[in-house]
C-alpha cells in the first residue's frame, strides 16, 4: 500500500490538457488528442473569430502594400576568346569558377550599374527619390559616375576603361543611384557559370529594360576589352576591328534603350540565354501567403488566448470539468429555460429543459436512498451566492415530482419578499416562521396547495420574527417532519454568505445539493460551500449545473 502513489492534485485548469486518467491505460496520447479536440471544439467561436480577424488584418494589410515587379536577366559564361594578333581566332581560354565569380563583381561593379543609371536616365524616377523605402547597402558619399557610357573603352590596355569620373552633385543624385543598386541582384544559380540579374520596381515597364540593360553593359564592356587589345597589335586587320567595332555599338546601343544586342556577340565571352521579359503580375507583396499567415497568426493567438483564460479563469463551465476541479459528483446539467416552469403539455423547445430535471429528479432518488429512513425524500438545494437559480430549478423539481402523483412540500426562500413592515399581512400564505412563532399544528395553518404541490416561504413578511426564530429549535423539527410524512420535502435555500439560516436548515434533509450557476460561480466557491456544509453536518451528495451552455 505504501507503493501506491496518490493521484496528483490539479492546481490549475490548464492542467486538464495534460491530467489523463490513469484508468484509461495505454491510450494516454489519444486521451490528450480527445482532450484538445474537445477543447478546441468548446471554443470554436474564439478561435473562428481570432482566426478571422487575423485573415483579415493580414489581407488588408497586404493590400496596403505597394505592388512590386520583377524581371530576370539569364546570361551564361563562355570560354574566353582569344584576339591576340597571329593565334588562332577560334583558340580558347579555360573557365573556371573563380572567373565566375570575377565575372559577376564585375556585373556587381559600381562603373558598369553607373554607366546603365546613365544611360537610362533613372535619375528622375520617383520610385528611386532619397525618401524611397527600399534598403540600401552602398555609402551614398562613395558614390561615382562614369561620364558618359561612351568612352568605356577609351583608355588602352585596361578590361575596364578608365573614364573621366565626377562625383554626384546633390543627395538625391546619390540617394537614387543608392537605391538602384539596392534594387538589382546579380547572384549565380548553384555552382554553374550561369548568372542571373534580377531588378524589382513598382512600375511594370521598368524592371525587364534595366535587367536588359545590364547584361548589354556587360556584354558591352567585354567586346570594348577586346576592341582596345585588337588595336593595340602593330598589324590589326581592318575586318577584326570592323567585327568588334559594330558589336560594342550593338551593345551601346542596347544599354541606353533597355534591350539586349540586336545583332550577335561572339566576342563577349558569353551568351544570353534568358532574356528579361516584362512581368505579367507583381511578385511581391505575396498577399495570398500574407493572409494565410495572417490567419494562422489568429488561430495562435486565439489558443494563446484561450490558455491565458484558462490560467486565470476558474468558473465552472460544464459538468464534466465541475466534477473534476470541485472532486465532487455533478448530478445534473439543467440548460436555460424558457421559462422556469414544468408545463402542462411540453413543448419541444420545453422538452430538453423537462429531461433535464427528470435527469435530475432519478440521480437524487439514486444518491440519497441509503440516507433516506422511509419513501419520502428530504432534499436541500443551496448555493454560495444568490443569482444561481435555486429557486427555478426547485420549484421546476417539485413541480415535476408532484405531478407524477406524489405530494410535495416545498419550502421556499422568501428572504425577498421581506418588508420592513411589522404588520400582518391579510392573505398572504403562513411561512415557516409564522409556524414555529405560533406553537400550532402544520396542517392548522393555510397553505399554498395545488396539484400535490405545497409551497411554504420559509422566511416571514414580518422582519423581527425572522430575526427571533432560531431554526435549530424543535418546534421546526417537529414542523419538518409532519411535512415529510405527508410526502417529499425540498428546500429552496438562500445563498449561503448571505444567512446563517440555511447552513441549519441544511441539517434537517437527507441530503444537499450545491447548485452551481455555468460561466458565474468559481471552483473555489463550490468547494468552501461544501466545506462549509460538511462541516455542519450536512450530507452533501453533489452538485448541479444551472444554466449550462449546451
Amino acid at each position: 500500500m505504501f507503493n501506491r502513489p496518490k493521484p496528483i492534485d490539479v492546481t490549475s485548469p490548464l492542467w486538464r490538457l495534460e491530467g489523463v486518467n490513469p484508468d484509461t491505460g495505454t491510450d494516454g496520447p489519444l486521451a490528450l488528442l480527445r482532450l484538445v479536440v474537445a477543447l478546441c471544439l468548446r471554443h470554436r467561436v474564439v478561435l473562428a473569430a481570432s482566426s478571422v480577424a487575423g485573415f483579415l488584418l493580414a489581407g488588408i494589410y497586404s493590400l496596403s502594400l505597394p505592388s512590386t515587379y520583377t524581371s530576370v536577366a539569364t546570361l551564361l559564361l563562355e570560354p574566353r576568346q582569344s584576339v591576340a594578333l597571329g593565334q588562332d581566332l577560334n583558340g580558347q581560354q579555360g573557365l573556371d569558377l573563380n572567373r565566375a565569380d570575377s565575372e559577376l563583381q564585375t556585373i556587381r561593379s559600381e562603373r558598369l550599374l553607373s554607366s546603365v543609371f546613365d544611360s537610362l536616365s533613372l535619375e528622375n524616377s520617383p520610385e528611386l527619390g532619397k525618401h524611397s523605402s527600399r534598403p540600401t547597402e552602398l555609402t551614398p558619399s562613395t558614390l561615382r559616375f562614369s561620364v558618359a557610357p561612351s568612352q568605356l573603352g577609351a583608355e588602352k590596355g585596361a578590361r575596364q576603361p578608365a573614364t573621366g569620373e565626377v562625383s554626384l552633385v546633390t543627395d538625391a543624385q546619390r540617394a537614387a543611384f543608392a537605391n538602384f543598386a539596392a534594387r538589382l541582384v546579380a547572384r549565380r544559380v548553384g555552382q554553374s557559370f550561369v548568372i542571373e540579374v534580377e531588378y524589382s520596381s513598382a512600375d511594370p515597364a521598368v524592371p525587364a529594360r534595366v535587367a536588359n540593360a545590364v547584361v548589354s553593359g556587360y556584354i558591352y564592356q567585354a567586346i570594348a576589352f577586346k576592341e582596345q587589345i585588337a588595336r593595340a597589335g602593330t598589324e590589326a586587320l581592318q575586318g577584326r576591328l570592323d567585327s568588334l567595332s559594330s558589336q560594342m555599338e550593338a551593345a551601346r546601343v542596347a544599354m541606353r534603350q533597355g534591350a539586349l544586342p540586336s545583332i550577335p556577340t561572339p566576342d563577349a565571352d558569353a551568351r544570353v540565354i534568358g532574356a528579361a521579359l516584362r512581368p505579367l503580375g507583381p511578385s511581391a507583396p505575396r498577399k495570398t501567403l500574407i493572409a494565410a499567415l495572417g490567419g494562422i497568426l489568429g488561430l495562435l493567438g486565439g489558443i494563446g488566448f484561450i490558455a491565458t483564460r484558462m490560467a486565470f479563469d476558474r468558473k465552472a463551465h460544464n459538468a464534466s470539468d465541475l466534477s473534476r476541479d470541485s472532486g465532487i459528483a455533478c448530478l445534473g446539467s439543467i440548460p436555460v429555460a424558457p421559462k422556469p416552469e414544468i408545463p402542462l403539455k411540453v413543448e419541444p423547445r420545453h422538452l430538453e429543459y423537462v429531461s433535464a430535471i427528470h435527469n435530475l429528479r432519478t440521480s437524487l432518488e439514486i444518491a440519497s436512498t441509503s440516507r433516506r429512513s422511509d419513501q419520502n425524500m428530504s432534499i436541500a438545494f443551496v448555493s454560495w451566492s444568490s443569482g444561481t437559480g435555486v429557486s427555478s430549478v426547485c420549484a421546476s423539481l417539485a413541480q415535476l415530482i408532484s405531478r407524477s402523483g406524489r405530494r410535495t412540500t416545498l419550502f421556499k426562500n422568501s428572504l425577498d419578499l421581506r418588508t420592513k413592515s411589522t404588520e400582518p399581512h391579510l392573505g398572504c400564505p403562513a411561512s415557516l416562521v409564522d409556524i414555529a412563532l405560533a406553537n400550532f399544528q402544520f396542517d392548522n395553518f393555510t397553505i399554498q396547495e395545488a396539484d400535490g404541490l405545497v409551497v411554504v416561504p420559509i422566511h416571514s413578511l414580518d422582519t423581527n420574527a425572522n430575526l427571533f426564530t432560531d431554526f435549530r429549535n424543535s418546534r421546526i423539527q417537529m414542523i419538518l417532519d409532519a411535512a415529510r410524512l405527508q410526502g417529499d420535502v425540498i428546500f429552496d435555500l438562500p445563498a449561503l454568505h448571505e444567512t446563517m439560516d440555511a447552513m441549519t436548515l441544511c441539517a434537517y434533509a437527507d441530503a444537499v445539493v450545491v447548485v452551481v450557476a455555468a460561466e458565474e460561480t468559481t471552483i473555489e466557491e463550490v468547494t468552501e460551500a461544501v466545506q462549509l456544509l460538511r462541516r455542519r453536518g450536512a450530507n452533501v451528495i453533489g452538485t448541479v449545473l444551472n444554466k449550462a451552455l449546451q
